[in-house]
């Protein structure tokens, strides 16, 4: 018989550095005000030098197998698009920090879709027979691509990384993943990107620009994309659950900003009230989003066991998916 995935544990890590929007309106030329009403976020965390994706990593690993009781997973998938170098993946680095020898370790590059297309990978491996337990993380430091001059997407981003762990179990029980739903449209891979750093602009043998070697988003077209996306796949995926839209206690967006999280509830009708929100606190945090959020919701009683949850991600690709469940009793380490 098919297993079911089921989330065990969770665990979650942010850089010490706090970044103000008065730090970053110093520099270019915006204030805190203005921050605040067009994302909602109000402070974000950055690595300092010498700090990498792993060691964030590594930390909500490490506390997301603690939350779920101690016992190692035989796989680890790693939703990440700043990973450590360009090769090899940053997933067996992490493995062998955490301990796991041998394991199967690699990465997933979704963007901000990242953890939910873990999610459908860890389940996958699950099904499949080829782990019992997974460990499923997020992790973006997003600071490392950011081009120091642009208002557009220096105020918006977050370094951090949230983890999950699944293990086998039953379709009926707390926790069990009921339903994921995946999208792509390769057609907007312009619209979030860095233009620089690949095979398609090595193999010219030029030297690119340097602001093509930061990360550069269309910022009206990607929110108008991100609402559609996000709420078609919502109710693809609360269709295959059996579920509407009023059974959802929690609505668990990526924490893109607050206007997108918002135009989602509405255009779901859902009261704005039921959406968990992290990013006034973290940013964007790309992949480590709606686990970021998960934790902290689980940590303050926001998501309670019983609650049934909608999680939501967008993403440059364009990527997109959802995943619902019933939380289950456990709380972050």
């Amino acid at each position: 018989m098919t297993k079911a995935a089921v989330i065990s544990g969770i665990g979650s890590s942010v850089p010490a550095s706090v970044v103000t929007n008065d730090m970053l309106a110093e520099r270019l030329d915006t204030t805190d005000d203005w921050i605040r009403r067009l994302t909602g976020i109000q402070t974000r965390h950055w690595i300092e030098p010498g700090q990498a994706t792993s060691d964030l990593a590594v930390e909500a690993g490490s506390r997301a197998i603690e939350s779920a009781g101690g016992e190692p997973p035989q796989a680890v998938v790693l939703a990440t698009i700043t990973p450590d170098r360009p090769c090899p993946a940053t997933a067996p680095e992490v493995a062998s920090r955490l301990g796991l020898e041998g394991v199967a370790a690699f990465d997933v590059a979704a963007v901000c879709s990242g953890f939910v297309y873990g999610l459908a990978t860890g389940t996958g491996l699950i099904a499949a027979g080829i782990a019992e337990r997974v460990l499923v993380i997020g992790a973006d430091t997003i600071s490392t691509i950011l081009d120091p001059t642009d208002r557009s997407t220096g105020v918006i981003f977050g370094d951090g990384a949230g983890a999950v762990m699944l293990r086998a179990g039953e379709a009926d029980e707390p926790g069990a993943l009921q339903a994921l739903d995946l999208g792509s449209d390769g057609t907007g891979t312009d619209l979030i990107t860095v233009p620089a750093g690949g095979s398609r602009q090595r193999s010219t043998k030029s030297v690119p620009p340097t602001t093509d070697t930061y990360l550069k988003m269309a910022g009206r077209e990607v929110f108008r994309e991100s609402v559609r996306r996000m709420v078609e796949s919502c109710e693809a995926v609360l269709e295959r659950t059996g579920w509407d839209a009023a059974d959802v206690d929690r609505l668990v967006p990526h924490q893109a900003n607050l206007r997108i999280m918002n135009s989602v509830a509405d255009r779901l009708g859902m009261p704005r009230d039921r959406a968990v929100v992290d990013l006034d606190r973290v940013g964007n945090t790309s992949a480590a989003s709606i686990p970021l959020a998960l934790a902290r919701a689980a940590a303050e009683g926001t998501v309670e066991s019983g609650h049934r949850l909608l999680l939501t991600a967008f993403g440059g690709g364009l990527t997109w998916g959802s995943a619902t469940l019933t939380w289950p009793d456990i709380k972050p380490v």
